[in-house]
């Protein structure tokens, strides 16, 4: 039976019932987000006429995210701060302290990545947590005479992997059992909402 005719399980994920969470960035200001996603490498071995393909290594793909650039508290100036705690300083001198961004700098500039999906009554039903994220993309918005839109600020949001955490169960395996443990990687024991 579809989920359709069960009225306990009416209703679906949304594309409009979420919130992220980012690190010193107002959650109004987040106009977009993409879901994590992967890919998966593969290698090929070849006998005769045949090729055989084997599963390689999990890449996580980066995560985009669209801010609207407010006035107040300034988006631009926010972003360009967090790139300063992540170690970039232009004031380059003779008399001044030379200094390089590095992983750790840039992921505790970040801090914090979360994205929420909620349900009708604005409870959580999926929890994203980014693992080590750091701002790897800036690019703010075009000027035109031409246009009236809001200014954005588009980031690339580099990470090493995502853990989730669902409300519900998944779908039954084949051999017909579900999975006890609503997280990913399910040696989780709790990421909550």
């Amino acid at each position: 039976m579809g989920f359709w005719n069960d009225r306990e399980k009416f209703d679906t994920k949304r594309a409009y019932r979420w919130i992220a969470i980012i690190n010193r960035i107002e959650p109004y200001a987040i106009k977009s987000v993409s879901k994590p996603s992967f890919s998966i490498s593969e290698t090929s071995h070849r006998f005769l006429n045949h090729t055989y393909y084997y599963p390689g290594r999990v890449e996580w793909n980066t995560v985009d995210v669209v801010l609207v650039d407010p006035l107040s508290p300034d988006g631009t100036k926010t972003i360009l701060h967090l790139i300063e705690q992540a170690g970039y300083d232009p004031n380059i001198g003779v008399n001044t302290k030379l200094k390089t961004m590095s992983k750790s700098s840039a992921v505790n500039a970040l801090a914090n990545f979360k994205i929420k999906q909620l349900d009708a009554s604005g409870a959580s039903v999926e929890v994203w947590d980014l693992v080590h994220p750091w701002i790897k993309d800036v690019k703010f918005s075009d000027l035109s005479y031409d246009s009236d839109d809001l200014m954005n600020i588009n980031l690339t949001i580099r990470f090493d992997w995502a853990e989730v955490w669902t409300k519900n169960d998944p779908w039954p395996l084949l051999n017909g059992t579900v999975p006890g443990n609503a997280n990913f990687p399910s040696s989780k024991s709790q990421l909550g909402p």
